[in-house]
């Protein structure tokens, strides 16, 4: 199966990475290089452009579409999450911007063998990393039943995650659970019919819930945008696009802390933490889908883009304002 997916808010992420020519760009979800190849078409011979995808087929994908620009590009194969020690092991402590598009891509969706969607019946698998062990389907069969609860609650934000966690429980007693069609199943049943009527898909916020878990997606983010935004050289932006409001949430959060880290009371004249901003947040709103996007890519409808400029000379004046 061709690697397909139609890379979303494209303009926006671009205008918003301000490329310079001669700059340093990754992107820690390279995918089938919808942003890289643009990115690198705004590259100069002395600029260079890292991409990093933990899915093999997006590897693949990536490098056939970056072919025309290999002087510059260097390909991963990892998680972003090891993205500053990849960079380091690359003799890259600075870069000019990077780019994070969040989420399962079209090409996972529509790849039925890979198990991330509800509309087919295929093995319970849901793994961006094949390199992995642990399946979905481990998820399923393995979790205790307040365990699954927590994750279809948090995670899939479902009103009926006790009752969904339930009969999955009751459901592989008999047998274990193996396909996203019988578990699809499962959820239907556990759900009134009236709700499945008037709502989505019944099963759409168990398989999201199940697949950030599966896959630490929510976990990553946290943990890697302190170190990412620290990657930054002054001037340099980092641009995220989410799909779901778990991750704009941390997003946004993360980007304010950046901006604003000093924890004094307000009426202190000097700031004693010693917490110093990072820069400041270019996107005080996130930027959303225009009208055309949204008619010719449905699967656009949830994504936001924000975008956090890192400022190393702002450390100083604000220090310079609370001593003053």
């Amino acid at each position: 199966m061709e690697f397909r997916h139609k890379s979303v808010l494209l303009e926006e992420t671009i205008e918003g990475l301000n490329v310079k020519p001669d700059g340093i760009y990754v992107d820690g979800t390279l995918g089938g290089a919808g942003h890289a190849v643009e990115v690198c078409s705004r590259l100069s011979a002395k600029g260079r452009f890292i991409g990093i995808d933990q899915d093999q087929d997006a590897i693949i994908a990536a490098s056939e579409r970056l072919a025309a620009y290999e002087d510059r590009v260097t390909i991963i194969r990892s998680n972003y999450c090891y993205m500053v020690n990849e960079l380091r092991n690359l003799g890259i402590h600075q870069v000019d911007g990077i780019l994070l598009d969040l989420g399962v891509s079209s090409y996972q969706l529509d790849n039925e063998e890979r198990g991330f969607t509800y509309r087919v019946d295929a093995p319970l698998d849901m793994r961006m990393d094949q390199r992995q062990t642990r399946t979905a389907a481990d998820i399923i069969n393995g979790y205790e039943e307040k365990e699954l609860y927590r994750i279809i609650r948090d995670y899939g934000e479902d009103k009926f995650a006790k009752n969904i966690a339930k009969h999955i429980v009751a459901a592989r007693q008999e047998k274990p659970i193996q396909t996203t069609g019988e578990l699809t199943e499962i959820i239907r049943r556990a759900i009134p019919m009236k709700i499945q009527a008037a709502g989505g898909h019944p099963a759409k916020r168990t398989f999201q819930a199940v697949r950030i878990e599966l896959n630490r997606e929510l976990d990553v983010l946290r943990e890697s945008l302190d170190g990412m935004i620290g990657m930054l050289g002054d001037g340099g932006r980092i641009c995220i696009i989410t799909f779901h409001s778990l991750e704009d949430r941390i997003v946004k959060t993360i980007f304010r802390k950046n901006e604003n880290p000093c924890t004094c009371p307000p009426d202190f004249p000097v700031c004693v933490c010693g917490r110093k901003s990072m820069g400041k947040v270019i996107t005080r709103k996130p930027i959303l889908p225009g009208a055309a996007e949204l008619e010719d890519n449905s699967r656009s409808k949830s994504a936001k883009l924000r975008i956090f400029e890192r400022r190393v000379e702002q450390q100083e004046d604000l220090v310079n304002v609370k001593e003053s």
